[in-house]
């Protein structure tokens, strides 16, 4: 279907789009649990290396949380993002009190593809695009309930909840203008996953929170269908399962006096990873991911690891009424994917940012420079990056807004599952 435009400016910006899509695909695992606030924020979030050509690290969405979404124990989540959409319904006690039922549709264009890079350098020749469509139900139980409307006034009635997570996706793979004529790719799959986890606490999908505590262990399990090597004549091979386990232990605490700080620490193995279901590190895009795993000045995704530790820590303090700056570092610990390895285990990456909050608090703008030390680029190490985060809170905004954004809040209330016609044409209805 993408032939006859191939190499013109429409499938140039298709496939912007689509990899703004990419870069954010993890997103639409933010909400471990039901959400119970309702939102609606736009975000942005864009990296630029200045040395070397790597894959474009941005992502571009609007997020909507309805809680009452047709009645009182429903809540709808709709994610969109440019060539895809994400949504899943939830039904608050669906199982007994306590436990909630989710049920999502997942798909579109670009979703699936892959981006080679070895040693700094990304291989265009064996990358590719791969689109996929998902279902998926997830089951969430809270050991420690409150009443509805309460807020945790003790660490123990700190939300402490068990997820279990099924999904079957297809995923269709094809050639990009750049692909190598001799190199194969993969045939298009179908996966099933199965995600468990025990989470405490939790952090809310904003750029920056007041206040966060979590503590959470994890396991996922990927099974695929007959899934033959691909590449140059058959050199890399496709697991036919995949077991990932990892954890996070995080905090957030802003000071009255202006300061604030996050750290966190995530570590994970595996068991028979491949290309597909590595752990990909570097950059620094805070809202890629459910887990982020982010190294200063990196590409975006540029680390593939079977094996990580991670440190990962901020500190800004105010600037005069709406204006912050805002130091971060990272370092890491890793284990590579075979054929994907650097000399070097330990890799760090350091940076700071200015930061802007419009007088409502309903804007929040970051211009931040990142250096990662061991980022390899040519015949040397240490390469710098710069970048932007841009949210904006539409459910909050009122009539104090800024010039013209309830123009644009209107119009983003337009896109439900009802009028959003893209998701007709992705599951053919």
């Amino acid at each position: 279907m993408l032939d006859p435009i191939r190499g013109g400016l429409l499938k140039k910006l298709l496939l912007t789009c689509g990899f703004l899509w990419s870069m954010f695909l993890m997103r639409e695992r933010l909400q471990a649990q039901i959400d119970p606030v309702a939102r609606q924020l736009i975000q942005l979030g864009y990296n630029q290396p200045i040395e070397g050509r790597g894959p474009l690290g941005a992502y571009a969405f609007y997020y909507h949380n309805h809680p009452g979404f047709i009645r009182t124990n429903w809540t709808m989540r709709l994610v969109v993002a440019p060539t895809y959409l994400d949504s899943e319904l939830g039904v608050a006690d669906a199982l007994g009190p306590a436990t909630d039922v989710g049920v999502g549709i997942a798909g579109g264009g670009f979703a699936d593809s892959y981006f080679e890079i070895r040693r700094g350098k990304l291989f265009r020749e064996e990358s590719f695009t791969g689109h996929g469509a998902e279902t998926t139900m997830a089951v969430y139980h809270r050991f420690n309930p409150l009443p509805p409307g309460s807020i945790p006034t003790s660490l123990w009635e700190i939300p402490l909840q068990a997820i279990l997570r099924g999904s079957m996706r297809y995923s269709f793979y094809s050639r990009d203008d750049e692909t190598n004529p001799g190199f194969v790719v993969p045939e298009d799959k179908l996966q099933g996953e199965v995600r468990a986890g025990l989470r405490w606490g939790g952090r809310e999908p904003l750029m920056q929170v007041a206040q966060a505590f979590e503590l959470s262990a994890w396991y996922e399990g990927q099974f695929r269908t007959d899934t033959p090597a691909y590449g140059y004549q058959g050199d890399r091979e496709i697991e036919s399962q995949s077991h990932l386990f990892w954890g996070r232990a995080l905090m957030a605490y802003g000071f009255k006096n202006g300061m604030h700080i996050e750290a966190s620490i995530t570590g994970g193995t595996s068991i028979q990873s491949d290309r597909f279901s590595a752990y990909r590190l570097g950059g620094a895009l805070p809202l890629a991911s459910e887990f982020p795993l982010m190294i200063p000045g990196y590409y975006f995704q540029e680390i593939s690891g079977e094996r990580f530790v991670l440190l990962n820590g901020n500190y800004s303090f105010p600037l005069g009424k709406n204006f912050e700056f805002m130091f971060v570092g990272s370092t890491a610990w890793v284990d590579y994917v075979t054929g994907l390895e650097l000399n070097v285990r330990h890799l760090s990456g350091a940076g700071g940012a200015f930061g802007w909050t419009s007088p409502n608090n309903k804007l929040h703008l970051l211009i931040g420079y990142g250096y990662g030390f061991d980022a390899i680029r040519g015949e040397t190490e240490g390469a710098h990056s710069i970048g932007f985060l841009f949210q904006y809170d539409l459910e909050r905004a009122g009539e104090t807004a800024l010039p013209g954004m309830q123009k644009v809040r209107r119009a983003v209330r337009q896109l439900n599952p009802a009028t959003w016609r893209g998701f007709d044409r992705i599951f053919g209805r």
